[in-house]
């Protein structure tokens, strides 16, 4: 399996065409994966926004005003406002917020981007990542993309990368009723390859003012099994995200 970055890409404007633009500045193959980083994708959609977009309710600033005393940092209430509005929940409210996007990934600040945001104060993640796989697909001559983004994970330091949409490719490949090499059955591994893509794409890709934002997978190939599009867990089987419900911040 190989990975490289697509070079010289400029920065991204709404309305841009991303799918032409990649094509233009590499040989794709059909069987790559093209993994296309949320933030160029956002750009390109027009979901920059400023914070004068964003009037905070009484709601807004009752959230900012807790998170300033826990932190003892001044926070903007159109900031939690913006959360607000990109969220169908808050999983947490202190001493951070942990949302549900309304396309069914939980990360802190419902995905909001504050660098690297020309034009603006704000980047929201797409609002359906997937269509927007889609979109990008159509116009490659690559079967396969990855929209990615960057978080952090419950009991992991630090982030890494995440798929948030995909087109053309299973979410998972399910290894369950296959046998390890003792000729034992496998009954729970199903194994989440869009996010693993994702991370290995972010390698390349690299953080800050040094990125890239979108890297070929070549070489990689899903092989003979069952394949599965869950990707985000329904909150009936999400555990942590139940407990997470009723646990209070007394800090």
């Amino acid at each position: 399996m190989e990975l490289f970055a697509v070079p010289d890409l400029p920065e991204i404007r709404e309305g841009d065409d991303l799918a032409a633009m990649i094509d233009d500045r590499v040989d794709l193959r059909d069987d790559d994966v093209v993994c296309v980083a949320s933030t160029v994708v956002s750009k390109a959609e027009g979901r920059t926004f400023d914070l004068d977009d964003f009037p905070p309710s009484p709601r807004a600033r009752e959230v900012a005003a807790r998170l300033a005393g826990i932190t003892g940092e001044e926070k903007d209430p159109r900031f939690a406002q913006a959360v607000l509005e990109e969220s169908t929940e808050l999983v947490m409210e202190a001493p951070f917020l942990l949302t549900a996007t309304r396309f069914g990934h939980v990360g802190v600040n419902a995905g909001i981007d504050r660098s690297n945001v020309p034009g603006g104060d704000l980047l929201l993640l797409p609002e359906r990542p997937t269509e927007s796989a889609e979109r990008i697909r159509a116009g490659l001559p690559a079967d396969r993309v990855v929209v990615t983004d960057t978080c952090g994970r419950p009991f992991r330091h630090g982030q890494r990368g995440v798929a948030i949409g995909w087109a053309g490719l299973p979410a998972s490949r399910d290894w369950r009723g296959e046998r390890d090499r003792d000729g034992r059955e496998l009954g729970v591994t199903v194994q989440n390859v869009i996010d693993e893509l994702a991370s290995a794409a972010n390698l390349v890709a690299g953080e800050g003012a040094g990125g890239t934002p979108v890297v070929v997978v070549r070489g990689w190939a899903f092989g003979d099994h069952a394949g599965s599009n869950e990707h985000f867990r329904e909150v009936e089987g999400d555990f942590v995200r139940q407990a997470l419900r009723e646990w209070r911040f007394d800090g």
